[in-house]
């Protein structure tokens, strides 16, 4: 058996706006609607958990102005993300509910009370996904001039963890005794400071909310690079591994594993779930004929491809000549992306930009043959599920819910039905 994710890639903002069949949602977008819509029907499909994207900046990388971006609605308007998990909790039963938030500028103390809090609004059903944010643009809204380095991002987010976590421990679990004849609500002996000075923390604690049903909240992990696998082994409980084919993933798996090992971790404990491309038709040639159609339309795209690259390494690629190879690049921002670009060599930025753009492995065909065909992968790979990495409209939410899911469920390859209360447990039943 093998697990499933979804990924909101562009957050609390209108996903897949003047695309087919995105809806009214230039209107709708800020409603909670399309997000408990899109949760209920992640459980019906038996999903372990939600993971909701978040920045705080609007992108001008490229061509140095913002208008690509806003224009397009590309991840603008944005709210944030967290203030959606409770309504989405109180519209489902068993679903994790992960959302986006940032160790660079998320101050501690604030980051555990707040997943305390909503790991109560959801009964143990809440996990954050950490990120140390990448672009000088988010560092001057927070009141510098430029983003951290990037290694020193991730050593202050080691140290972010070891806060939190200490205060989600600053408090016992029995602490709240409830005692109405003895007239004590909380005892005293069991709640304490943490008295925590660290490198770049210093909290005194204790927290002033008991710690919620998980007591630490599943934490998320994404980043590809080195330093970011590496906090990742270390700190994460799931990790979503953004792949372009099977061997991709197998390499990943082999290299996470040995970081966990490394470390004392069983790799059994920590999830990973990998990206993946789906299309589906009622019968192959239908399908295989849409992934043609979408493959051309992408290769006719190269604006966008440039504008996306320029996002996440912060570098211009409108000032490249389209039809020279690109030169060295180096960045404080995407290392995973620069380096995949570094390894390119012979092919200019135009052959670049207007080849198929692969953010997952690629399932073509029938629900029934993609059923078939997730079933091997995942075999050959190892473990251990798979993310829905794709622009979320309705209509494709219900080709994998109600087309795709069941055809899973009756080959045994997925989960029928929820075994455990919280997010973890179910992260860890089997």
């Amino acid at each position: 058996m093998f697990r499933l994710a979804w990924f909101a890639g562009q957050g609390a903002a209108p996903p897949a706006w003047n695309k087919p069949w995105s809806g009214n949602i230039g209107k709708d977008w800020a409603k909670p609607d399309h997000h408990i819509d899109l949760a209920r029907a992640l459980e019906r499909g038996c999903f372990d958990y939600l993971m909701i994207e978040d920045g705080s900046f609007i992108t001008d990388s490229y061509q140095g102005k913002p208008d690509y971006a806003l224009r397009n609605g590309w991840a603008v308007p944005k709210n944030e993300p967290m203030s959606l998990v409770p309504l989405i909790g109180q519209a489902t039963e068993h679903l994790g509910i992960v959302a986006t938030i940032t160790t660079t500028f998320y101050p501690p103390y604030m980051a555990a009370r707040l997943g305390a809090t909503l790991d109560h609004l959801t009964d143990g059903r809440f996990g954050f996904n950490l990120v140390t944010a990448h672009n000088d643009r988010t560092a001057q809204n927070f009141g510098l001039e430029k983003m951290l380095d990037h290694s020193l991002r991730y050593q202050m987010a080691g140290e972010w963890v070891e806060v939190v976590d200490r205060l989600w421990h600053s408090w016992d679990e029995d602490a709240i005794v409830d005692d109405h004849e003895n007239g004590i609500f909380i005892d005293p002996s069991k709640v304490r400071p943490i008295e925590f000075e660290g490198r770049f923390f210093k909290c005194r604690g204790p927290l002033n909310t008991a710690p919620g049903p998980q007591r630490r909240p599943v934490l998320c992990q994404a980043g590809g690079s080195g330093p970011g696998m590496d906090f990742a082994a270390k700190n994460a409980d799931t990790i979503i591994a953004i792949v372009t084919d099977v061997a991709d993933a197998k390499r990943y798996r082999q290299e996470m594993d040995e970081r966990l090992i490394s470390l004392g971790r069983d790799p059994k404990d920590i999830k990973i779930f990998y990206s993946v491309s789906l299309v589906f038709g009622e019968i192959e040639e239908e399908a295989q004929e849409k992934r043609r159609r979408l493959d051309a339309n992408a290769q006719a795209s190269i604006e966008h491809w440039l504008f996306e690259m320029s996002f996440s390494s912060a570098i211009d690629f409108s000032k490249f000549d389209l039809d020279q190879p690109l030169p060295k690049l180096t960045t404080n921002a995407s290392k995973s992306l620069t380096a995949k670009l570094n390894l390119v060599e012979g092919l200019t930025l135009r052959q670049i930009a207007s080849a198929p753009h692969l953010s997952g492995i690629r399932f073509t065909g029938t629900p029934a043959t993609v059923a078939a065909q997730m079933g091997e992968v995942m075999e050959e790979i190892g473990g251990d599920g798979f993310l829905m990495y794709e622009s979320t409209t309705r209509r494709i939410v219900t080709e994998i819910t109600e087309g795709l899911c069941p055809e899973l469920q009756r080959r045994g390859l997925i989960r029928q039905t929820y075994s455990y209360r919280t997010l973890r447990e179910n992260l860890r039943s089997f």
